[in-house]
C-alpha cells in the first residue's frame, strides 16, 4: 500500500484531522496527501510560510523564538506546528523548516538540515534530519521523512 494510502486510512479510521505548515518543502507534503482521493476527509489546511514574517503572523510562532534559535530549529518547528494545529483545532499538526540550499547554510546548519515536528493536543515531537543532494532531493527526503512520521 501506498504511503499516503496508509495515512489516509488512518486517519479517516481514527477520526482525525491534520493542518500541514510547510516552509522548505514548499508544499511537497501537502501536494503529495491531496494526490489521493478522500485526504479532503483529514487534512483540513496546508500553509507554506516560507518567510519569518508569514511563520510569526499566520502561524503565531513567537519571534522571540525566531531571533534565539533561528528559524531553522527545532523549537521553531515546534512552534509551526502547534500554530497550524491551532488555527482549526485540528487534532495534529506539522511544521517543516529546513535549509534546502544549495546556499543558505553555515557550518552550525548545514544544508540538509531540516527539522519535522508533529504535534497533538498532548504533547509535540520534533525529528531533527540531515538529508544530502540536490535541493530537490533534500525537498523529497523531508517529505518522505514527514509522510512516514504521520504514518506511524
Amino acid at each position: 500500500m501506498q504511503l499516503e494510502q496508509k495515512i489516509l486510512k488512518k486517519f479517516i479510521l481514527n477520526r482525525e484531522t491534520l493542518a500541514i505548515a510547510e516552509s522548505c518543502t514548499g508544499g511537497l507534503i501537502s501536494d503529495r496527501l491531496t494526490n489521493i482521493a478522500g485526504s479532503s476527509h483529514f487534512l483540513q489546511l496546508g500553509v507554506i510560510a516560507y518567510a519569518n514574517a508569514a511563520k510569526v503572523k499566520i502561524l503565531k510562532v513567537p519571534p522571540s523564538l525566531i531571533k534565539k534559535h533561528g528559524a531553522v530549529s527545532s523549537h521553531v518547528a515546534a512552534a509551526m506546528s502547534r500554530g497550524v494545529r491551532q488555527i482549526l483545532k485540528t487534532d495534529y499538526g506539522l511544521g517543516v523548516t529546513g535549509i534546502a540550499g544549495p546556499s543558505g547554510g553555515s557550518k552550525r546548519k548545514p544544508v540538509g538540515l531540516v527539522f519535522i515536528a508533529l504535534s497533538t493536543t498532548a504533547k509535540t515531537f520534533v525529528k531533527k534530519c540531515y538529508f544530502k543532494g540536490s535541493r530537490l532531493d533534500i525537498k523529497k527526503q523531508a517529505c518522505q521523512t514527514a509522510l512516514k512520521m504521520l504514518a506511524l
